[in-house]
């Protein structure tokens, strides 16, 4: 097995440096075989990827996370991994009944006897029960129930009241990439000064930050963008600056892994790891589908002590990604983009 580079959360959960998210199972990027699922995800743990990213609204993930961890319980093997889900409720009152039978729910999905890290997700911040409900998440850590009470896509100005009030957040899960560096403005200072790492998501946008679009004409169709992570992302890219900005990007990209030998996929998540407060990057598993587990040896090349950028690399993306449009004043700050 690769030994992965780990980072250990406030709590004192150690998580690889590279996640494996599982939005990719929600159906929203197609129909999946749970029982290859289950298969592929052994693929990624003997590779040493252990650490496993899913949500409570991800479909079928925390069943799937759950039939992988009982076969490796009755097989009699230590699978050694960590499970983060998320607590994405529906706005209603937030007291203890509902906010523990919310993770009694995912824990009976995961067959875990705790959790061990819960991102709690809140729609709409007029709604202040998202203060109730992470009350609650507080004193369930303090009794065991949780070891890492984490946050997904919450902005700097409620981070900031949810530490001021005493509850320790021990990361916060928002988009960051070469595309959209809104974190850089305001959220990685006040995460570095309050030992909250940023686990981030969309790195690869989607799987558009790689190869296979270099010098490739503009997609529109749904046929062409025929997953919800690349419909998502090539939003993202139109808002950033546009189709011939981002062929800018992959050509510096390109320059940068040839010089490296590896992939453009790697220098993009290389480039994210790099950055001060981020913990982990998250990279989306098609699992159950043809061709899962190919990025792989990606994921595995980006977080290596051997890959290392150079001040040549950066100015030459610097010198892309300064001629675009400022997302931070375009959209708001992280996470903002689901709640306008």
């Amino acid at each position: 097995m690769s030994r992965v580079p780990t980072v250990r959360l406030a709590g004192g959960l150690e998580v690889c440096r590279v996640l494996n998210g599982m939005w990719q199972v929600s159906g929203a990027h197609g129909a999946v075989d749970a029982t290859k699922a289950v298969e592929a995800m052994q693929v990624y743990v003997d590779a040493g990827l252990t650490t496993f990213d899913m949500a409570d609204i991800y479909g079928p993930a925390e069943e799937i996370f759950g039939r992988f961890n009982s076969q490796c319980k009755s097989s009699g093997k230590d699978a050694a991994v960590q499970s983060l889900t998320k607590y994405v409720p529906r706005p209603e009152p937030m007291n203890r009944k509902v906010v523990e039978k919310a993770l009694c729910r995912s824990m009976s999905r995961m067959q875990v006897d705790r959790l061990d890290c819960v991102q709690f997700h809140w729609w709409d911040y007029k709604d202040k029960r998202y203060l109730d409900a992470l009350g609650h998440l507080s004193d369930l850590q303090q009794e065991g129930l949780i070891q890492e009470l984490s946050l997904t896509n919450f902005d700097t100005q409620r981070l900031e009241e949810i530490t001021s009030r005493g509850i320790r957040i021990s990361s916060n899960q928002v988009q960051y990439s070469l595309i959209d560096q809104r974190p850089a403005a305001k959220m990685e200072k006040f995460c570095l000064a309050n030992n909250i790492q940023l686990l981030t998501y969309g790195t690869l946008a989607g799987g558009l930050l790689s190869e296979r679009y270099l010098g490739k004409a503009e997609p529109h169709s749904r046929a062409e963008l025929y997953t919800a992570s690349l419909s998502k992302y090539k939003n993202m890219i139109n808002s950033w600056g546009g189709w011939s900005l981002f062929q800018d990007l992959l050509v510096a990209l390109e320059t940068s892994a040839r010089r490296h030998d590896c992939s453009v996929a790697s220098v993009a998540t290389r480039y994210v790891l790099d950055r001060p407060a981020v913990g982990v990057v998250i990279v989306g598993c098609r699992l159950g589908v043809a061709g899962a587990g190919q990025h792989i040896s990606d994921s595995l090349r980006s977080c290596s002590p051997d890959l290392k950028l150079t001040a040549e690399d950066r100015a030459t993306i610097a010198a892309v990604t300064q001629r675009s449009r400022d997302l931070m004043a375009l959209i708001g700050d992280c996470g903002d983009e689901y709640r306008n």
